[in-house]
């Protein structure tokens, strides 16, 4: 087994070690939309009736749009196709469904999952100021 001491390791560029970070970054924040998208596509009628039980308008576009928006939205992530906007559209969904649907702050859960989305959008927010880094279709 090879060891690299701090030395050598501060020797290598900077960039060439945070490209696998940002790819690693980018699909972690990615999985919770295509999992979320999935679940959608695979029980409708439950999305349906959590998106209507929060009072939105016409359930089954706001359906429509929110699968796209998480599958598309996480699939082009995952790649680095253009993830700056990607992430921008993905940061802006994240704090729309934390006001729609976890604005109940009283209640813990739904306090908790409020802040998960703020935190997100912030990873997200991230991509959009600096990347999506070396290792993505898009690498501006």
């Amino acid at each position: 087994m090879t060891t690299i001491s701090p030395a050598a390791a501060a020797a290598v560029p900077s960039e060439n070690r945070a490209a696998p970070l940002a790819a690693a970054g980018r699909v972690m924040l990615a999985a919770i939309f295509l999992l979320s998208g999935v679940s959608k596509i695979a029980d409708p009628a439950a999305a349906l009736g959590y998106i209507a039980s929060a009072g939105l308008p016409l359930p089954h576009l706001a359906l429509a749009g929110a699968i796209a928006v998480e599958v598309l939205g996480g699939l082009a992530l995952v790649a680095g196709y253009r993830a700056r906007l990607v992430s921008l559209a993905l940061a802006g969904f994240s704090l729309v469904t934390a006001l729609a649907f976890h604005a109940a702050l009283g209640d813990q859960n739904q306090f908790i999952h409020f802040f998960k989305n703020v935190a997100m959008a912030g990873g997200l927010l991230q991509i959009a100021a600096f990347g999506p880094g070396r290792i993505a279709i898009d690498r501006a």
